[in-house]
C-alpha cells in the first residue's frame, strides 16, 4: 500500500462528502445501521467513520441511551464529520484501528463501513476488533466487490490510466476495490480468533445528477487524486474532464444510475 493511500485532507474530506457521499456510501450506511437495529444498549464503537456517513445513520437509527464512538485515522474528516454532526451520545476521536486506544471487552459492536481495505494490517485490525469487544459482541462491516461490478468506479478507474500508460496510478483497483474474495476474508477474520463469520453480497443504486459529479468524486475526492498530482498535478482538471466524457459517453449526459456491489461481513466474538 502506497504511502498516500489512506490519507483524506486538505480539500479531499469536503470533496468526498459532496460527491461521494450520496453516490456511494449512503445506502450502505442505511443498510448498515439498520443491522443494528436490535441495540438498545451499550457502547457502539465505529472505526473507519470518515466523515460521519454511517455515524449521521446510526444516530438516526439508535436509541439515545446507546453511546456511540465514531473514529478515524484522518482528524480531517473527523473535523468536517463533527461540523456535521453533534449529539449527546456521540463522541469523535481520532484513533489507528490496527492499535486502538480503548480497555478490553468494552463495546458491545464494533461497525466499519468500506474501511478495512485501507488498512496496511488486516488482521492487526481484526484483532484489535477482538480485544475491544464483549464476550457475544460482533464485528459489521463492508466492503467493495469487484471492479466488473462497480462499473462508475471502473471507468474512472481505467481513464485515469490511459494517461499515465508506462506508470498507472493503481489507488481505485488496489485499494477500494482491491479486498473482495470472501475466502480470504472468512480466512482472516478468522485467523483473528472470530469463529462465526457470515458474509452476504449486497447491491444498491443511486443516481448521480449528471457524470461530472462521480468523475469529480473519484478523481479529486479520494486518494486517487494524489497519484494524478504526483504525476501530473496540472492534468487533474483534464483527467476529470476526460473521466466525465467517459461516463457521458456510457450513461449519457442527463442523470446517470449508479449500480454497486459490495460485501457485508457479520462476525461474531
Amino acid at each position: 500500500m502506497g504511502a498516500t493511500d489512506a490519507a483524506f485532507a486538505g480539500s479531499i474530506p469536503a470533496i468526498y462528502e459532496q460527491y461521494l457521499g450520496p453516490l456511494l456510501f449512503e445506502p450502505f450506511a442505511e443498510d448498515m445501521a439498520a443491522r443494528l437495529h436490535d441495540v438498545a444498549q451499550g457502547r457502539i464503537l465505529e472505526t473507519a467513520a470518515g466523515t460521519g456517513i454511517v455515524t449521521r445513520a446510526l444516530v438516526k437509527a439508535l436509541p439515545p441511551g446507546v453511546e456511540i464512538v465514531a473514529t478515524d485515522l484522518n482528524q480531517a474528516m473527523l473535523d468536517l464529520a463533527a461540523k456535521r454532526l453533534q449529539a449527546p451520545n456521540l463522541k469523535w476521536q481520532q484513533a489507528d484501528a490496527q492499535k486502538l486506544p480503548f480497555e478490553d471487552a468494552s463495546f458491545e459492536v464494533i461497525v466499519c463501513q468500506f474501511g478495512v481495505m485501507f488498512f496496511p494490517d488486516k488482521l492487526a485490525g481484526y484483532r484489535e476488533a477482538l480485544r475491544v469487544l464483549k464476550p457475544g459482541g460482533r464485528l459489521v462491516f463492508n466492503v467493495w466487490n469487484s471492479l466488473d461490478r462497480n462499473e462508475i468506479s471502473r471507468i474512472v478507474s481505467d481513464v485515469a490510466g490511459t494517461f499515465f500508460p508506462d506508470d498507472p496510478p493503481r489507488f481505485i483497483e488496489r485499494v477500494p476495490f482491491g479486498y473482495f474474495d470472501p475466502d480470504r476474508i472468512r480466512g482472516e477474520v478468522q485467523q483473528a480468533g472470530f469463529e462465526n463469520v457470515d458474509i452476504e453480497v449486497v447491491d444498491k443504486v443511486t443516481q448521480a445528477p449528471s457524470p461530472r459529479e462521480p468523475a469529480i468524486g473519484l478523481c479529486q475526492g479520494t486518494p486517487l487524486r494524489a497519484e494524478l498530482e504526483a504525476r501530473a498535478p496540472e492534468r487533474l482538471e483534464d483527467i476529470t474532464a476526460k473521466a466525465t466524457e467517459a461516463l457521458t459517453s456510457r450513461y449519457g449526459a442527463s442523470a446517470v444510475e449508479n449500480r454497486m456491489s459490495a460485501l457485508v461481513v457479520t462476525a461474531w466474538r
